[in-house]
């Protein structure tokens, strides 16, 4: 049985103990989500970059893990924490993975307070070390995210494509779609496939002409990670395309749009992530559940009197989607292709793909 000693460490000095099962100790800022599944998803989701995760359901790591369940080709959290991980004889797969990918674990953590403590101050910098007590678990912490927060803070570039990639459709009839990878996940990606006749990704730093160079039918922009402030050139390449195809923002995606359209983001004091945030859609007049995974928000008070929000989050009452006609673009603060969570919204890529038809 493993007795080392480990801490989660907010930036401002509180410590919560718990159990170290290995990895190197690391910085990011501490996020909880509150889906009761889907750990692999989450885990190597690119939006979750540079982020600890931190699971308020209990159990983790129960259902073991597979590669058809990821959303990405590795894992991009920096630190996993919840109360229960799986560790039998007969199934340590979901830890064995984590700390192959040099992911650092803490267990028997009190998430419930910890998840308290940042509802109240809101989502901040911390750290999972391992450590004899206290007081040497906050210097350590101390060092290691002060190390973090020096680098380059535009992390929707460092988990992007860094070339131009062209993916064949299983829909010759479909349209040609170009994506613009802020981070985006592979269920985005299976969604337009299966709509369509070839899907393109586009780095996150493109420039106008290099995509009207490659004549889609249809723009998706993708979620990614961080601060949308932070996400050079997109918005002002973005800006030019307007009203020459059809755009689709998801997440990142509808962040960079608003932006785009002249619109402010601000943080989320402690943002949106689980997969049962309620949604009203005014696009396909429903009510639904949605699978949400992002810390910023479109700032209602700023979008110019052309932009209509078309979805809002029941909980909190903040943009969840708009839409601009004229400049033939809509966008949604959600997934629509779930994984994990309710697939309610997928007819949205349906909404998208009739808009370029």
């Amino acid at each position: 049985m493993n007795t080392k000693l480990g801490f989660v460490v907010l930036e401002s000095g509180e410590c919560f103990p718990g159990q170290w099962h290995g990895g190197p100790s690391k910085a990011g800022e501490l996020v909880f989500n509150t889906s009761h599944s889907g750990y692999e998803e989450m885990a190597t989701d690119p939006s979750y970059y540079s982020q600890i995760l931190i699971t308020t359901a209990s159990q983790q790591g129960n259902y073991g893990e597979k590669d058809e369940d990821k959303e990405s080709e590795q894992i991009w959290i920096h630190g996993f924490v919840c109360l229960e991980l799986q560790n039998s004889k007969r199934d340590h797969a979901w830890r064995e993975k984590l700390l192959q990918s040099q992911v650092p674990i803490v267990t028997e953590v009190d998430t419930r307070s910890l998840t308290l403590e940042l509802r109240e101050k809101g989502t901040t910098w911390g750290a999972l070390v391992e450590a004899q007590n206290k007081s040497e678990a906050i210097e350590l912490a101390k060092s290691l995210i002060a190390e973090e927060k020096r680098k380059d803070l535009d992390w929707a570039h460092r988990v992007s494509t860094k070339e131009v990639v062209s993916l064949q459709g299983e829909n010759p009839q479909g349209p040609k779609v170009c994506v613009i990878d802020f981070g985006c996940k592979k269920n985005i990606i299976r969604e337009l496939r299966s709509r369509c006749s070839e899907v393109i990704l586009v780095p996150s730093r493109f420039e106008e002409q290099q995509v009207r160079d490659l004549d889609p039918q249809g723009i998706l922009l993708s979620n990614g990670p961080g601060n949308p402030e932070d996400v050079q050139v997109a918005a002002e390449s973005l800006r030019g395309l307007l009203g020459w195809r059809p755009v689709f923002g998801i997440c990142m995606g509808h962040q960079i749009l608003g932006r785009a359209l002249g619109a402010k983001t601000f943080k989320l004091k402690y943002g949106h992530r689980g997969a049962n945030h309620p949604i009203k859609d005014d696009l396909l007049s429903q009510i639904y559940m949605t699978s949400q995974n992002h810390g910023y928000a479109v700032e209602e008070q700023s979008l110019p009197k052309n932009v209509k929000v078309t979805h809002r989050n029941l909980n909190d009452g903040t943009v969840a989607g708009i839409e601009a006609q004229d400049q033939k673009a809509f966008s949604v603060q959600f997934h629509p292709e779930s994984h994990p969570g309710p697939h309610d919204s997928v007819a949205l890529f349906d909404y998208f793909v009739k808009q370029i038809q």
